[in-house]
């Protein structure tokens, strides 16, 4: 037997291959992975993660309230961070003042909502795991049905994200030579908040509305660290993610083996986890350049 067969044998529990539940939770994270690091790149230099994370609270209301109704759970992250980007477009998104506050009130509406929802849901309903599903994720029981839809949206996301690149760009750069040269930033800026409710909506499915802000900045902000070529940010963000959530997947499902009990750790707890020592790493290059007087690098 090989050292990587064996390696792979300890690394790898019995049975992760052929299970079908594994196999929509590598597509449904892999999609939001790829989709969050796309969206995300941009979302760090327009200094918008303060709008992400008011997003995710959105979209844990939209989430609780779909599955209150008895619809799926992504339809309500979807839809809730689609009306919270128009709310936030309504009251000042355009200018950093007045996104910061238009934020701060989409946040702390969204946090009053979700607590009504998720309370209406486990006392009116009694349905197990809401709670958890909406807030933690629960990538384990997503249906097989929600992996086109998944799809669909990254795809629409990643469109509209390459589509407006250059455009993009140069508003989350510098948004008044932007304005100078005619861009329409505040269209611009209300398709990428499109586009971000999107992919804030996939992660909310992958590992919970409340930590999705994690795979929406996290691979993105250590991709910035590691290079400063924004076409190469976007892949080593993409790679960051998409790894981070594979392994988080395959560490949940192995920590059902770890103990006795048969009880699992979450999925989330693996993929943030992963994100941060990533985060973590991707600063080490800069502090050894620091101790390195004279480089120019």
């Amino acid at each position: 037997m090989s050292a990587v067969h064996r390696l792979l044998t300890w690394l790898v529990e019995p049975g992760f291959a052929s299970s079908a539940p594994v196999h929509v939770a590598l597509v449904v994270g892999t999609v939001a992975a790829t989709v969050s690091a796309v969206v995300g790149v941009f979302t760090v230099l327009r200094g918008q993660s303060f709008a992400g994370h008011a997003l995710t609270d959105v979209a844990a209301a939209g989430g609780s309230g779909a599955l209150l109704l008895g619809a799926g759970a992504l339809s309500g992250f979807v839809v809730g961070g689609l009306l919270g980007a128009g709310a936030m477009d309504l009251v000042g998104v355009q200018r950093a003042r007045g996104r910061d506050l238009a934020t701060g009130v989409v946040l702390g509406v969204a946090t009053g909502v979700t607590a009504l929802v998720l309370y209406l849901d486990t006392t009116t309903r009694a349905t197990a795991g809401t709670v958890q599903q909406v807030l933690f994720g629960s990538i384990f029981s997503v249906d097989a049905a929600v992996v086109p839809v998944s799809v669909a949206l990254g795809a629409v996301a990643v469109a509209a994200v390459g589509a407006l690149y250059r455009p993009l760009l140069l508003s989350s750069v510098d948004p008044e030579l932007a304005a100078a040269r005619g861009v329409p930033t505040r269209a611009v800026g209300v398709v990428f908040m499109g586009a971000l409710s999107l992919a804030v909506g996939l992660s909310a499915v992958a590992i919970g509305a409340i930590l999705s802000t994690a795979l929406l900045v996290g691979p993105a902000a250590a991709a910035l660290r590691a290079t400063r070529r924004l076409g190469w940010a976007v892949v080593t963000a993409v790679v960051i993610g998409t790894v981070s959530t594979s392994l988080g997947v395959l560490f949940a499902y192995d920590s059902y083996y770890w103990a006795p009990g048969r009880r699992g750790l979450p999925v989330s707890f693996f993929v943030v986890a992963l994100v941060v020592a990533a985060y973590g790493v991707s600063g080490l290059p800069a502090r050894r350049r620091r101790r390195v007087p004279g480089t120019g690098r």
